[in-house]
């Protein structure tokens, strides 16, 4: 039961499923944090694999960039394979004076550029796309319990990874916390399909400070955010 997207077959894909958009950080998730993962396809070279983690079956598939990207894997994974709680991992420009670099942004809403909520919707109406409630607060509590540093709120997905016409000023009034590329189209499809999504990132880069992470900072980063998306991900 391939796709044109996913060399899968039925029941190669676990019901629950973390996407990161690069396939290389699916592998490194895949080979550092689950138990006996084995690599179910690599079409387009978009690395998706499927393992145990504390004996849970659980999925990781790299989704590339980009709103239209994102799409196309969340679509399939959903309609095709039957996954039902997905929760994205990524990085993000932080665009809030308290959040650091390094710190964890968890997309409580996902605000968007994007044309995807005007061809559904129509101009009437400004759909909003939201987390699944349960996973955000298991999210939550999973990042206190790790005492790590972490915010909550609106980020907002963006189609244009280089845009000197985004007026960042009035998105930091109105408390846009960050920005990244994928996680409207995920939480519009999961409320299409009735399914659970939520999306958490590491502030790799710092919009208003001019701030990066080094190489060895983003993969020290990256672990703890896994390790929260994991732990939050096998729950019932």
């Amino acid at each position: 039961m391939s796709t044109p997207h996913n060399a899968a077959d039925k029941g190669e894909i676990a019901e629950r499923i973390l996407l990161p958009g690069d396939p290389l950080r699916a592998k490194f998730i895949a080979e550092n944090f689950l138990e006996n993962a084995r690599q179910y396809s690599s079409v387009r070279n978009i690395l998706g694999f499927t393992g145990t983690y504390r004996g849970v079956p659980v999925s990781v598939q790299g989704t590339g960039m980009g709103i239209p990207s994102i799409a196309i894997y969340v679509h399939e994974l959903i309609r095709e394979y039957g996954v039902k709680k997905l929760i994205r991992v990524g990085t993000c420009g932080a665009m809030h004076n308290d959040i650091q670099l390094r710190d964890i942004v968890i997309a409580q809403a996902a605000s968007t550029d994007s044309s995807l909520i005007r061809n559904i919707f129509g101009p009437s109406i400004n759909f909003a796309p939201i987390a699944d409630f349960d996973l955000l607060s298991k999210t939550v509590e999973q990042a206190k319990a790790k005492g790590l540093s972490f915010k909550v709120g609106n980020i907002i997905s963006v189609d244009r990874f280089y845009d000197d016409d985004i007026d960042n000023d009035r998105l930091c009034k109105y408390g846009i916390l960050a920005v990244e590329m994928e996680t409207a189209a995920l939480y519009t499809l999961a409320a299409q399909f009735h399914v659970q999504a939520m999306a958490l990132f590491t502030a790799s880069d710092h919009l208003l400070k001019g701030e990066s992470c080094s190489a060895e900072e983003r993969q020290t980063s990256f672990r703890e955010m896994i390790s929260v998306a994991l732990d939050t991900i096998i729950q019932d």
